[in-house]
């Protein structure tokens, strides 16, 4: 907004507190920090969910693709031939031969549910959710025939193994006999110990060779699903529909939406009603805005009639007000965004502060899924968010403005 030089004048002492005006200058105080506080709130909260959610996604669908074709009974006979149908489809970008199946391993007394995942030697060293997050070990020491297994962190923890170690996986579908069916045992040396950052995935996952999954589960040569990604994961429906068609026979298909679906949405509703209570401070500090402009106007109603008898225009004085507001909702938004980006930046060590005051764990992986607080500030976001606190502000001086201007300066001096 332009000013005149003697609006910028006038604009400028009215900023500042005056004698016996201290009450207006808290109020417009009370109004930046409220557009401040607005703005922090919304960077945070809206950066912490994009995080969230794009972690999720990002380590999810990065272990177990944008899509699976599962056989009936969860087992594919024919996988190979399967195989290359799947990777001929167009916009298939890779295809994964996978066996999964939960069950229960023991370390020194201790019993937890595992889910043993065979996957090959060549899937396993190319996987880029599972290279990239290896804590102790190394993966290139599975192979077929070494019994080698990787496991998760939080598994490690709560049997209490290390690298070296060995555990026993319990199969309870074992071999039959006369006295009925024999649990099948079988010891592995734990080789690797991955983090992968979601807290389902490191207390649970137990990896090994294909072959070794096989042997352990006495299926053959057979495979549970085929793990797909894509290039799109948006149209992964549209992309896979002629396929699901071609192995309707014998297999379905299912994306990762419907496998976590529940996940997805509750995240998405999650955001959209953060963002809409906490838009609720901004339009609060547009009300204070309007209160504190109020304020000013009826303390400077002899000045404003004094320059109007000296020949300045309605929109003059408009502008002056609106240029108050506006500063004050500039301000605080600038003020809220470096605020908001420290806080992120600095994230680990205000939780860590946090907890340590409240004597509470703020973010339980066992509850938010992910083992540390993620943050993506989306730019789009952040200029709204701005363009919004702005807009607020703007529209907040409107009518302490037109009160301004619209001041009838005989009125106001006829005693005078």
């Amino acid at each position: 907004m332009i000013l005149r030089p003697y609006e910028r004048a006038i604009f400028k002492r009215y900023l500042l507190p005056q004698r016996g005006e201290g009450f207006i200058f808290v109020a417009a105080a009370f109004s930046f920090t409220a557009v401040m506080l607005g703005v922090a709130a919304l960077v945070i909260v809206m950066s912490v969910m994009n995080g969230v959610r794009s972690d999720l996604f990002d380590k999810i669908v990065g272990l177990n693709g944008h899509a699976v074709v599962q056989g009936f009974g969860g087992r594919l006979d024919d996988w190979r031939d399967l195989l290359k149908e799947v990777k001929a489809t167009p916009g298939v970008v890779s295809a994964t031969p996978l066996i999964e199946q939960p069950l229960l391993t023991t370390f020194n007394g201790r019993v937890e549910g595992v889910l043993v995942r065979g996957m090959t030697v060549a899937d396993i060293r190319g996987n880029g959710v599972l290279n990239g997050k290896v804590l102790q070990g190394n993966l290139d020491s599975l192979t077929p025939g070494t019994d080698n297994v990787a496991i998760g962190s939080e598994l490690a923890r709560n049997l209490g193994a290390t690298v070296g170690s060995m555990i026993t996986i319990i199969n309870p579908a074992g071999r039959s006999t006369p006295f009925g069916t024999v649990p099948r045992e079988i010891a592995y040396r734990v080789s690797a110990i991955f983090e992968i950052g979601v807290y389902d995935f490191d207390k649970a996952y137990v990896v090994m060779p294909m072959e070794n999954a096989q042997l352990l589960l006495l299926t053959g040569d057979q495979v549970g699903m085929i793990e797909i990604k894509t290039t799109d994961p948006d149209k992964v429906g549209e992309i896979l529909q002629p396929l699901a068609e071609k192995v309707a026979a014998q297999a379905v298909i299912s994306d990762w939406r419907s496998m976590n679906s529940s996940l997805f949405e509750a995240l998405s509703v999650e955001r959209v009603a953060m963002f809409v209570i906490l838009s609720l401070i901004v339009l609060v500090a547009a009300f204070n805005i309007i209160s504190s402009l109020i304020m000013l106007v009826r303390a400077k109603t002899r000045d404003m009639a004094i320059l109007r008898t000296m020949g300045a225009p309605r929109d003059a004085v408009m502008r002056i007000f609106m240029a108050i507001g506006l500063s004050i909702g500039v301000a605080g938004t600038i003020v809220g965004m470096i605020i908001g980006f420290s806080l992120l930046y600095f994230r680990a060590g205000v939780l860590r502060g946090a907890e340590f005051l409240t004597g509470q764990p703020l973010w339980d992986p066992s509850i938010r899924f992910l083992t540390e607080l993620p943050s993506k500030p989306d730019p789009f976001e952040i200029v709204g968010i701005a363009v919004m606190a702005i807009v607020f502000s703007f529209l907040a001086t409107l009518y302490p403005a037109l009160k301004a201007a619209n001041t009838d300066p005989v009125q106001v001096l006829r005693y005078e």
